[in-house]
C-alpha cells in the first residue's frame, strides 16, 4: 500500500473508529491513539480488532516518527508542531 492510495482516506480503525496512518515502507497502519498496529497482507489491510498488535511506549514513539500521513484528516499521528 502506498501514501496516495485512495483506498487510505476511507479506511478507519476498527475499534474507535478513527483515521489510521499508514506506516514507512506501507506494511501496516497504526491507530496511535490506541496504539494498535494493523498489518497490510499482500496488500489488504488486515482491519479485524483481532488482527490489532498493541504497541508498547517506547515501539509508540518509534512508530510516530515512522508515519506517514494518510491524507484523509491531514493527521500524522505525530506529535509537537
Amino acid at each position: 500500500m502506498k501514501p496516495d492510495d485512495p483506498l487510505l482516506r476511507i479506511l478507519a480503525c476498527p475499534l474507535d473508529k478513527g483515521p489510521l496512518t499508514l506506516l514507512e515502507g506501507g506494511g501496516a497502519l497504526y491507530n496511535p491513539r490506541l496504539r494498535r498496529r494493523y498489518p497490510i497482507v499482500d496488500g489488504i489491510p488486515q482491519l479485524l480488532p483481532a488482527s490489532g498488535d498493541p504497541v508498547a511506549d517506547e515501539e509508540h514513539q518509534q512508530l510516530l516518527v515512522r508515519s506517514e500521513p494518510t491524507g484523509r484528516t491531514g493527521r500524522t499521528g505525530r506529535t509537537g508542531p
